[in-house]
């Protein structure tokens, strides 16, 4: 899903930041998430990063997205073109639950992860993890669990930020494993649960934000949606716990 089979043209990803910049407003943060993985020479093609980094210098700081297995000296050449700007690099923890990481095939275990936060860390870089709710083959207390666990783990290698993701199908994969009943997407609930627990995880260590884009595929009550929502928004932002929203949909929370 938005990701090409072909290697991005030189010059491609300047021209498409300068498309974006001209339509956004002023920002002190810049994001620069390709769906995949920023230091793939076949994403971006290093000859780039000079009129990348040219164009990102306005801001406080950048974050990449990439795979821990390719962080690394292309990263601290792209930082130090940042000049005053800080490089904050985004890696997919997913779960370390020991049998569904394997199974989904990121090509990575808790090994490369650790090293990979560990080597940017030590060069000065920060790091923020990806943790999916209720990946396949996990039942949705399961689901809750071991995101809790994946978010325990990210802070204690020093990440700074956790971004639960809940598991949403839509890439082909997912709706064979949920057509043979091996996923079901996860409840709001369950993201509101993480949320919650997830703060007192992190206790000062960092941020735990969660991912509110089509969140309404999670939701199973048109009352109360827009409020959990909103809820849920200002915890993002505030990171502290707010008064649930009250339905009678929630008289039993999973």
């Amino acid at each position: 899903m938005n990701t090409t089979d072909q290697s991005v043209p030189s010059g491609a990803i300047p021209q498409q930041i300068d498309y974006a910049l001209d339509r956004l407003p002023p920002a002190q943060h810049i994001k620069l998430y390709n769906s995949g993985n920023f230091f793939d020479s076949k994403a971006i093609p290093p000859a780039d990063y000079s009129d990348i980094t040219q164009r990102v210098r306005r801001f406080e700081n950048v974050i990449v997205e990439n795979h821990p297995r390719l962080c690394t000296d292309k990263c601290l050449h792209f930082q130090s073109m940042l000049e005053e700007t800080s490089l904050e690099i985004a890696m997919g923890l997913e779960t370390i639950h020991p049998r569904v990481l394997p199974a989904l095939n990121k090509q990575m275990n808790l090994n490369d992860y650790t090293r990979a936060v560990e080597y940017l860390l030590n060069h000065g870089i920060a790091v923020r993890s990806f943790i999916l709710l209720k990946p396949p083959f996990l039942l949705e207390e399961e689901g809750v669990e071991w995101a809790l666990k994946s978010i325990e783990y990210a802070f204690a290698n020093g990440v700074g930020c956790c971004a639960v993701i809940p598991t949403r199908s839509g890439n082909g994969m997912m709706e064979q494993l949920e057509a043979k009943m091996h996923f079901v997407p996860p409840c709001l609930s369950s993201l509101e649960r993480v949320m919650e627990e997830g703060l007192a995880v992190a206790n000062a260590r960092g941020r735990v934000i969660v991912d509110l884009w089509d969140l309404e595929r999670f939701a199973n009550c048109d009352r109360c949606f827009e409020q959990r929502r909103e809820r849920l928004h200002r915890m993002n932002l505030v990171q502290k716990n707010l008064p649930p929203i009250a339905c009678s949909c929630q008289k039993v929370r999973l």
